[in-house]
């Protein structure tokens, strides 16, 4: 489902994020990336979502080889990919129910559909009462919620997180990482960045380990 066959990310300044990375996530697979900051771990994320290009190597996301995505595709290719980010990343604006549905907004799903998947949705995470909230009315726990009802709202295949669990504190964090394995155990792929060593140690998945842009280990529970 994500395969990165010596995939290497040099920045113009010189900076090599990553240096020949290889590995493979199966379909339906749960994985988790650490190391120190500065490792790598979020320009990993950002080349599987097409928010970065790579400098060398192959990169295939659900079957899609990414050299061959054009620009215009790449709309088309994130559809399939949800992501979750640290700081939320929601509209403020809008209510909880409409950051939510924002993704079936811009790939013209049905008003009837949109309805449905959003509440489905926001049921998943524990906060269908909250749907005509404004965002900055919820915790920071509420809000990651929110962050990740967005990003499965669409049922994609792949679901990524960049230290989705960096701002909560210990219970709420264990509370969104069990979210994700339950997300996995419908089938969706899913790869999460964390710094939380003792966290990662207690979920019992795949744990990849960069050092310097280096894969330095590959852990199988």
């Amino acid at each position: 489902m994500i395969s990165f066959d010596r995939v290497s990310k040099r920045y113009a300044s010189g900076h090599e994020a990553l240096n020949e990375l290889s590995f493979d996530l199966a379909a339906g697979e749960m994985a988790f990336l650490t190391g120190h900051s500065g490792a790598g771990k979020s320009t990993l994320l950002k080349l599987v979502a097409l928010l970065e290009r790579p400098s060398r190597g192959q990169i295939t996301v659900n079957g899609q080889n990414l050299a061959q995505v054009r620009r215009r595709g790449i709309p088309r290719v994130r559809r399939g990919i949800g992501m979750v980010f640290q700081d939320h990343r929601l509209l403020l604006d809008r209510s909880v129910f409409d950051n939510v549905a924002l993704p079936l907004v811009l790939t013209g799903t049905a008003r009837e559909e949109i309805g449905k998947r959003v509440r489905a949705a926001l049921d998943k995470v524990g906060l269908l009462k909250y749907e005509t909230s404004q965002p900055a009315t919820l915790s920071a726990g509420e809000q990651q919620r929110v962050g990740i009802a967005r990003a499965i709202v669409a049922k994609p295949a792949v679901l990524i997180a960049d230290e989705p669990t960096g701002n909560l504190d210990p219970q709420l964090a264990a509370e969104v990482m069990t979210l994700f394995g339950e997300f996995q155990q419908v089938g969706t792929t899913v790869l999460v960045a964390s710094h939380d060593l003792p966290l990662v140690k207690r979920m019992g998945k795949r744990v990849l380990v960069l050092d310097q842009g280096k894969l330095i280990d590959d852990f199988r529970p």
